[in-house]
């Protein structure tokens, strides 16, 4: 599938996720959603399933509030994270994922002597400019055109002022592979054989912290930016923590997409909130997947 034919499938999907989104009090059937779209109902239905794995109608609950609140209600994830001593059944986020913070004479030489590789991909989230030096990838983002992607350039190169960046398509593109394996197709889950991910961190210790704990919570989980501040001991400072999440440069491997407000509403996203639910929403379905398996 060429990636012309991979990005106009995202939108599809996308279009009717939104619709799903906004119209869900009134439980929109097939027709419905297939008009807004501007597909027939056999495409959407065929697209739909093979992208997500269930029918739009089943998609439904995984975008209500009262899915989302469920998942808050539960016993603390994180907690309970720790006290399994993995993340989650996933080789993505747990076992397969090592972190490295920049030091603080690194952060100071801002890049210098750095040689970083950036590609720009289709993944099954849209466009994605990935980034990677020999300490471990230092930034994923995602955006729906492919003329953002020179403002992606332009932000990592304002990021790193000083380091020697060039661009690398096919090298980044084994990573992004790897990346998003488990989403091609379900059955395919990363090796504990493999060499695990490596993620360079730029932030504050705070900020490092944060990114970190991230990192502990389980693929189709969710939790509250308060629950977020309690685990790594910051209570009253959830503003803090949330500033902290919405700075994470690292795109889905440190999955900021996981935390909404305690109201179970799904916010902003630095990425894109269609995104975030579509993220979600699919980890959601995998996750059930997996129990199942």
């Amino acid at each position: 599938m060429s990636a012309i034919e991979v990005h106009k499938h995202y939108k599809n999907i996308s279009k009717a996720i939104e619709y799903l989104s906004e119209n869900r009090a009134l439980q929109p059937n097939l027709t419905d959603i297939a008009s807004y779209v501007g597909i027939s109902e056999f495409h959407l239905q065929r697209l739909f399933t093979n992208w997500v794995g269930i029918s739009p109608k089943q998609f439904l609950m995984y975008l209500t509030q009262d899915y989302a609140k469920s998942q808050l209600e539960k016993s603390s994830v994180l907690h309970a994270a720790l006290d399994s001593g993995l993340s989650s059944a996933s080789r993505l986020h747990d076992l397969m994922i090592q972190c490295d913070g920049v030091t603080p004479g690194e952060f100071k030489k801002k890049g210098s002597g750095l040689e970083i590789d950036y590609g720009i991909h289709e993944t099954p989230f849209a466009f994605c400019l990935i980034a990677t030096t020999k300490r471990g990838i230092c930034k994923l983002a995602f955006f729906d055109d492919l003329h953002d992607s020179e403002h992606y350039i332009h932000e990592l190169k304002s990021d790193w002022p000083n380091a020697n960046i060039y661009s690398q398509q096919e090298a980044t593109k084994q990573l992004i592979d790897r990346i998003f394996a488990r989403n091609k197709q379900s059955d395919s889950i990363l090796s504990l054989e493999e060499q695990p991910l490596h993620l360079y961190l730029k932030g504050t210790p705070f900020q490092l912290k944060v990114w970190e704990a991230l990192l502990t919570i389980p693929d189709g989980e969710l939790c509250s930016y308060q629950q977020l501040a309690d685990f790594i001991g910051a209570t009253s400072s959830v503003r803090a923590v949330a500033s902290a999440v919405a700075k994470n440069n690292i795109a889905y491997l440190i999955p900021c997409h996981r935390v909404i407000k305690s109201t179970g509403a799904f916010n902003e996203y630095r990425w894109g909130a269609l995104r975030k639910k579509v993220m979600i929403s699919k980890e959601a379905v995998l996750s059930i997947d997996d129990r199942k398996a």
